[in-house]
């Protein structure tokens, strides 16, 4: 009986993960070429974060059979990839300082918007599961949790280039945020990989 739930448990799990690398995999996508299109930092940032999502979610699939404390060296790795998106941001940021200009706001906000709603939809998909291989789908579900977030602010400085102030420095804020916000899902992760590799020593 146990072992029956188990294997439902993980097929369930194994089905919303590969929902969620779909969605992920089709946005990226979409955002990444709106992002070239209008200049955009935070535009460019999430879309990388799309890209991130992808692959620690496919990183989950594999390591839904390995052992406790394999899986909790993955989840290492997956704390160290959260990171790569922030730093892509900040060099983006950086060649964005020094040639400011603002994105069209529309296409900007349109953007957000459709990934917000990619991201509320993986979050809850993934909130059901979260509780599963500890770290490894912690990891799923923080990324999507705080990509919606970003998408909020994504949505905010739009709104705030189109009527409050025409400039680059919305979208710059908005790119750096996102790159801490990343920061601290990594050490999250990587705090809850680290405790479950010791209680697999012990």
């Amino acid at each position: 009986m146990f072992a029956r739930l188990v294997t439902e448990d993980r097929r369930l799990l194994r089905r919303a993960v590969l929902i969620v690398v779909m969605l992920n995999i089709l946005y990226f996508g979409v955002e990444f070429a709106v992002a070239l299109a209008i200049g955009s930092v935070s535009l460019f940032a999430d879309s990388a974060d799309f890209l991130e999502d992808t692959a620690v979610n496919l990183l989950v699939l594999l390591g839904l059979t390995w052992s406790m404390r394999n899986r909790a060296r993955l989840g290492m790795c997956l704390a160290l990839i959260l990171l790569v998106p922030g730093l892509a941001t900040l060099w983006t940021a950086w060649e964005r300082f020094n040639q400011p200009l603002a994105p069209n706001p529309l296409p900007l906000s349109l953007a957000g918007t459709g990934a917000l709603l990619v991201n509320i939809t993986c979050a809850l998909i993934l909130a059901r599961v979260r509780h599963h291989s500890g770290s490894l789908t912690k990891a799923a579900f923080l990324s999507a949790r705080n990509d919606a977030a970003a998408n909020v602010t994504i949505i905010a400085a739009g709104l705030v280039s189109a009527f409050v102030w025409r400039s680059s420095w919305p979208d710059l804020l908005v790119g750096l945020g996102i790159a801490a916000m990343n920061s601290d899902a990594a050490k999250e992760i990587w705090k809850a990989a680290r405790d479950e590799h010791r209680g697999a020593r012990a």
